[in-house]
């Protein structure tokens, strides 16, 4: 289902949250829960991944993983404050000590000057750490745009989960 470069990726993921006995969590817009199922399609990732959120709307935000409205209205659904929001929200509401956002315009519509179409903001955060922060703008379809988008949040994922 997925390619190798993302099941690589997913199970490198589990291999660091159980050297460091982490639980993981995804809190995801433009990829639709793509990180949550490329994690949980390696058999035994139950023992790493408990429950994920697929938040597509604004509503969905604020009401699954409290991101303020002020974040959403002030800066909009794509953008760092956001990101970091849904991360923090995530960990907020599991057992989970490590997270990762991910929140952009997959397209093929929805792009303006200052957000085209690729862009995707994404936060990584481990309970009492660092939460990380990234912007990458992607090329290609919509298709192209959240597989690049779910391998950047599962490196992501791995990288906090590897913070001391």
């Amino acid at each position: 289902m997925f390619d190798r470069k993302i099941v690589a990726a997913a199970t490198s993921v589990l291999a660091t949250c159980r050297a460091n006995k982490l639980g993981a969590t995804t809190a995801e817009s433009c990829t639709g829960g793509l990180v949550a199922g490329a994690l949980t399609a390696i058999a035994g990732s139950s023992d790493v991944v408990d429950r994920c959120f697929v938040t597509y709307s604004n509503d969905a935000k604020r009401e699954l993983l409290g991101v303020p409205w002020e974040a959403l209205l002030g800066y909009g659904a794509v953008s760092e404050p956001v990101a970091r929001a849904m991360a923090a929200g995530a960990l907020a509401r599991t057992g989970a000590a490590v997270a990762v956002a991910v929140t952009g315009i997959a397209g093929p519509g929805g792009g303006t000057a200052t957000k085209p179409v690729g862009l995707v903001h994404f936060a990584a955060a481990r309970r009492g750490g660092l939460t990380l922060s990234e912007k990458h703008v992607f090329a290609g379809d919509r298709d192209a745009v959240r597989r690049q988008a779910t391998l950047l949040a599962l490196q992501l994922l791995d990288r906090a989960a590897r913070q001391a």
